[in-house]
């Protein structure tokens, strides 16, 4: 198992994360199977450096969305700002979707580190990421 995702979509993710860094950054990838076309950049209701939560309405409209466009949530991803591209004990505890994946973007180096996880009943195991250099024709 792995995540694909394109260049320019990983480019986003790590403009959203310095968008709203010192605080946390979160969103949803969405796509067919393990293979991202879509990414939603969600609001941290928190507005917090350790913690995210998506606003909740938000996560509605993006989750009709997601299904209209004939897609599927395919991770929901968020930075750390002060740690390592791993998850947190809260992360880990957080995880409600087991059919997800979750993809974590550390900022505390000079060029970005994406990685991505399974989590299931607090194992976490992490999962391969695919970075196609080219982007998507439409």
């Amino acid at each position: 198992m792995q995540l694909v995702i394109y260049s320019h979509l990983v480019d986003e993710i790590i403009s959203h994360c310095r968008e709203v860094y010192p605080n946390e950054a979160c969103g949803i990838l969405a796509g067919k199977g393990r293979v991202v076309q879509k990414v939603y950049k969600m609001i941290n209701i928190e507005n917090s450096c350790v913690s995210y939560m998506m606003e909740p309405g938000e996560q509605f409209v993006v989750i009709k969305d997601i299904r209209k466009q004939g897609f599927e949530m395919a991770a929901i991803y968020h930075s750390h700002p002060y740690a390592d591209a791993f998850p947190s004990a809260k992360d880990i505890s957080l995880a409600f979707y087991s059919d997800s994946l979750y993809v974590v973007v550390s900022l505390i180096y000079e060029k970005p580190v994406i990685k991505a996880f399974k989590i299931r009943d607090g194992i976490v195991r992490e999962v391969g990421i695919l970075i196609f250099n080219h982007k998507k024709t439409k």
